[in-house]
């Protein structure tokens, strides 16, 4: 991305075809309101990924930031707590190679899903908080996770605030689908006051963690209808669904690199 000027496709495009490289899809948007411009374009080819940098620093705005990536799957760790079924359904999609990333482990402050982790043949790390402070626990989910050298943390319905500290060390790198309906329903039973509140629509939320609890950047959402026919128990299973939809569209755009943060927003190249 950089500042929007005439003639940045030509220049960009030519210094990929002069690296013997081949464009098989390409995207650009510039945003109105700052006058930016931002550009993903997927090659074919061997690369020096020095010379194509050097050659496109002199081409582009002083203020350009270039990110040159692999399309090899990524590497993420899952936390969880109880509730399965996000981490069930990442999982199934891990093994049957549909979801462009390895889990190296799942990190709970629970044993309840030990069981189903293990039947996946995937390694999982206890770490309860009790008789801890949230530093203190925080000090030893970082030690477990540091081993694995990850790309992306994935929060899968787990069920407590991480500090600012521990969100720098992963910036826009922990993605999370929040237990409730974003920004309607925040804390206990959000499904309980979706159905007090009467609602028609219930939806879920995936989004980068930052320091602001569930206010970071949007990735993906999603929503399906109900009504009063439907009753708290229908709708938390409906909403179960719905968040999995959400976090499993999520990763598909994050780890395929087709997500820019700028600010608090997204750009997505779909």
């Amino acid at each position: 991305g950089c500042r929007d000027k005439k003639g940045l496709v030509h220049r960009i495009t030519g210094a990929l075809f002069r690296a013997g490289l081949n464009i098989v899809r390409n995207g650009e948007f510039v945003d109105g309101e700052s006058g930016y411009f931002y550009m993903r374009t997927d090659v074919q080819g061997a690369l020096s990924a020095e010379d194509l940098r050097c050659e496109l620093a002199e081409l582009l705005p002083a203020d350009a930031w270039v990110q040159l990536r692999s399309p090899e799957p990524k590497r993420i760790a899952v936390l969880a707590t109880k509730e399965y079924h996000c981490l069930g359904d990442l999982l199934l999609r891990h093994a049957h190679g549909d979801l462009n990333a390895h889990i190296c482990a799942v990190v709970s402050n629970h044993e309840v899903l030990a069981d189903l982790v293990g039947q996946f043949d995937v390694p999982f790390h206890c770490i309860s908080h009790i008789g801890l402070d949230r530093r203190e626990h925080e000090e030893q989910l970082q030690k477990h996770l540091a081993q694995y050298e990850l790309d992306y943390v994935v929060l899968a319905k787990y069920m407590r605030i991480l500090s600012p500290e521990f969100v720098r060390h992963f910036t826009h790198r922990i993605i999370n689908i929040p237990h409730s309906f974003l920004p309607a329903f925040i804390g206990a039973n959000p499904y309980r006051q979706a159905f007090e509140r009467g609602v028609k629509l219930i939806g879920a939320t995936a989004h980068f963690v930052t320091d602001d609890l569930d206010e970071g950047p949007i990735v993906a959402q999603s929503v399906i209808p109900v009504d009063h026919r439907q009753s708290a128990r229908d709708m938390a299973r409906a909403g179960r669904e719905v968040e999995k939809i959400a976090l499993a569209r999520a990763l598909d755009l994050v780890f395929a690199d087709q997500v820019v943060v700028v600010g608090n927003r997204t750009i997505i190249f779909d």
